[in-house]
């Protein structure tokens, strides 16, 4: 199978995002009328003129949980709806904290994926994959532990591993510390919920385009149109082309729709049917390796040496090819005043081809794995590639592009995947007790299946300081062409061709508040799982048998908050909760970390112990936001970046610290968006030789800060104009358990200025690492990925 025949299969019809953008503009161009001035936050512009009043967002009217909500200021997230119906109050009044990433917030700074929206939440972070499994796609950590599996859409998760496109966003909603009780199984450092578009009553029409630096062009498309009095209909659309500033060859070409049909708008009982398609061809960047110079026992990226921070050591068979398809269904039953039933259900296909390079410069000892793994013709030029970077002729310095583990070599993926929640919210009285009553079940099964490629022969080196993506001679085949080629697989399995997973999930979740005083309340709940899974490798080599394995875990997870409100816009709140992770839980999106002797292994537990006020001052103009927590870890799970292995450690890991926000609209047309996190994150027991015991956590850093702020001039003047901007400021961490790896901070400025011709034209120009800084996005033990250079992005928008 050669390389074009796959490219050829897989890469999506390039004049698609061409043709989305051309449509995107014609379309606001000829838009219809019913232009309003009214502010929402599902889909329509939101500007700081128009802030005295603005309602919730009209996607939850559907959707609502029986509340509805009125903030002053589209920047205060306080009262924002956390999107799903097992968390029905908004984040003011849900004792946890909660970061919020709202509508006009993502509008002003041109957010175009979810990566780019959480940069605004202290505490993620991203990686960049791990082991033979290669991973890639959002790969999130949360407080330092992996949330890849903890992201869901509208309250349901989404399995697929792919890149998020952000075009059908509402708001993002990121749930801090363990929440089993609501979620599940995992969700150990939290949960990230994606709020999306949904129908609402009336007409709106927008469409965007956004050129700029790096080949970057974009359209998207968003109409909302009224069929009858309870019936309307919605259609958002996203086509996307862009290189990346200062990287060489990393490209993306995507594209999504995402059409959605509400019934029963307004009435006690309604539908909305959600159908979402992104397909996307990108390139993975696997980033920089990291170097040990002469003398020093902490490693660092090579760019912080002089290497070229632009220089991409894949090859040209690397690619990341998915598309993705989810179909949902939201019911809502308002029985009676006291009773409101809930169905959420959700489909989802996803496939996936995948092929990276993983470059190593290091010092390689004769006949272990990784030198004879980048053997090519009888020598391995790159076994001596970090000693030759710090000799006197540093050009001679090759890089390793095959792993620890021969791998990851390349695999095709298909998985599908269907969840079903059922839950009810009940409001009583006992006495003079209140109560909300929450309980339900939650039913999902996801599925795997992986097909194994190998190539002919080792992927050659390449220049460190000046690589090129060309391997003449290199071959790509199928299983039966070279079976004792395959990537080896971690744990024992060995080089195998086929790879299955699956597993289902049945649980049931109960939840009582009760309201001792108007002001004073205890809410108490458990959840309770059945987690089955199975995993099996097979053909390929016959050098190692066919393997199965299957876990069993029965777990319960409980919470117990207690809330003192004495007014409605302040909150003082005390919460524990607890989470379980399987060692299996990660189907679709990680190496396969069962084997013989740990298919019994206990699972991760973790416990959140948190206090904290949250305050809506000046007629809810402005939320400010304050927790303590600690949050502790048992067994923790790693992964051997040089063998590919996934372990329980017994590593004991806690994370305390303090998180403060404050968003909203300061001054009249002033708005404000601010976060920051003091976190002491440190290993309390090292169950393993490959971590320090009283060391830091990996990729968890000391302090984390980020401000965006905006102001318009002159606003409803011919001359008006919004000028914004903000920070993003990450203390440097470590980026291995035994603290010999660290990479340095992050420090990014960007920008932004606006102009509106009238009530539906706007242009805007967005400015990204104004500083050209040399910073680091996705992290990984022994390499990281430059952030992207300075840019600039252009945009011209029209709604009616």
């Amino acid at each position: 199978m050669s390389e074009k025949t796959i490219r050829h299969k897989l890469r999506p019809f390039s004049l698609l995002t061409a043709s989305m953008a051309l449509a995107c503009v014609t379309s606001g161009a000829h838009a219809a009328q019913d232009s309003s001035s009214t502010v929402s936050q599902s889909g329509q512009e939101i500007t700081p003129q128009e802030n005295d009043t603005a309602s919730l967002s009209d996607h939850d009217s559907d959707h609502s949980h029986d509340v509805t909500h009125v903030t002053a200021s589209p920047m205060n997230v306080l009262h924002e709806s956390i999107g799903l119906s097992r968390m029905p109050q908004d984040a003011m009044h849900t004792p946890q904290n909660v970061n919020v990433v709202p509508q006009v917030l993502m509008q002003q700074q041109n957010v175009k994926s979810l990566d780019e929206a959480l940069k605004n939440v202290p505490g993620i972070t991203a990686s960049v994959g791990e082991g033979e499994g290669g991973m890639a796609g959002d790969q999130f950590l949360i407080r330092g532990f992996a949330a890849q599996n903890d992201i869901y859409e509208n309250g349901l998760r989404d399995f697929g591993v792919y890149t998020r496109d952000s075009f059908d966003y509402d708001h993002v909603s990121v749930i801090k510390g363990p929440s089993s009780e609501v979620f599940g199984n995992g969700t150990t450092g939290g949960a990230i919920n994606i709020v999306t578009k949904t129908p609402h009553l009336g007409n709106s029409y927008q469409a965007s385009f956004s050129g700029g630096s790096g080949s970057y062009y974009r359209g998207t498309l968003d109409v909302n149109q009224q069929l009858t009095d309870t019936i309307a209909f919605r259609l958002s659309g996203m086509g996307n082309e862009n290189d990346v500033v200062g990287r060489d060859r990393i490209y993306s070409h995507r594209w999504g729709i995402a059409p959605s049909l509400a019934f029963g708008l307004g009435r006690k009982v309604s539908f909305v049917l959600e159908y979402f398609h992104q397909n996307d061809n990108r390139i993975p960047d696997y980033g920089v390796p990291v170097v040990y110079a002469p003398g020093s026992a902490i490693g660092r990226p090579v760019t912080e040496y002089g290497v070229r921070r632009t220089n991409w050591y894949g090859t040209t068979y690397d690619q990341d090819n998915t598309s993705d398809d989810m179909i949902t269904g939201r019911l809502t039953a308002k029985v009676s005043p006291i009773l409101t039933l809930y169905n959420d259900m959700r489909g989802g296909i996803y496939h996936r081809y995948f092929s990276a390079s993983q470059e190593a410069c290091s010092n390689m000892t004769p006949g272990t794995a990784a030198y004879n793994n980048n053997v090519i013709n009888g020598s391995a030029p790159s076994a001596t590639c970090q000693s030759d970077f710090f000799s006197t002729d540093p050009a001679s310095a090759q890089v390793a592009r095959n792993g620890g583990v021969g791998g990851p070599e390349p695999y095709r993926q298909s998985d599908w995947s269907i969840q079903d929640v059922f839950s009810g919210i009940a409001h009583l009285k006992t006495g003079r007790f209140r109560h909300e009553i929450i309980g339900g079940f939650d039913i999902e099964y996801v599925t795997d299946h992986r097909q194994n490629y190998a190539y002919g022969s080792n992927r050659p080196s390449t220049s460190l300081l000046d690589p090129s993506p060309y391997v003449p001679g290199l071959t790509l085949g199928n299983c039966s062409q070279y079976p004792d080629r395959l990537v080896n697989i971690g744990n024992g399995v060995g080089r195998k061709c086929f790879k299955d997973s699956d597993a289902l999930d049945v649980g049931f979740f109960l939840s009582d508040q009760v309201w001792l005083t108007d002001y004073l309340s205890v809410k108490a709940g458990f959840r309770w799982d059945n987690w089955n899974s199975h995993y099996s490798a097979t053909g390929g080599s016959t050098a190692t048998p066919d393997v199965h394995y299957g876990q069993n875990e029965t777990t319960i997870n409980p919470s117990v908050s207690i809330m003192y409100t004495p007014r409605s816009n302040l909150m003082v709140y005390f919460n524990w909760s607890q989470s379980t992770t399987p060692l299996s839980m990660y189907v679709t999106n990680s190496s396969e970390p069962m084997n013989r002797t740990n298919q019994s292994a206990g699972p991760e537990r973790s416990s959140l112990y948190e206090v904290g006020a949250k305050y809506s001052a000046f007629h809810d103009r402005v939320g400010f936001t304050a927790a303590l927590f600690r949050l502790e870890k048992g067994n923790a799970v790693q992964t051997d970046p040089t063998t590919g292995d996934i372990s329980a450690t017994s590593d004991q890991e806690r994370n305390q610290g303090l998180e403060l926000s404050a968003s909203g609209t300061l001054l009249r047309n002033w708005m404000f968006y601010g976060t920051y996190a003091l976190y002491d994150p440190t290993i309390t027991r090292a169950g393993s030789s490959t971590s320090k015991q009283g060391g830091q956590i990996q990729y968890v850093p000391h302090n984390q800060a980020t401000a965006w702020t905006s102001y318009e001039i002159a606003p409803r003047q011919p001359w008006n104009m919004t000028i914004g901007g903000g920070i993003t400021w990450r203390q440097g961490v470590w980026l291995d358990q035994a603290n010999t790896a660290r990479v340095p901070a992050t420090v990014e400025f960007d920008a932004m200025v606006a102009h509106h011709f009238n009530n539906n034209w706007k242009v805007a120009m967005n400015a990204y690492n104004l500083d050209n800084r040399l910073n680091y996005g996705s992290l990984f033990s022994n390499r990281v990925t430059p952030s992207i250079g300075r840019s600039f992005l252009f945009n011209v928008s029209a709604q009616y």
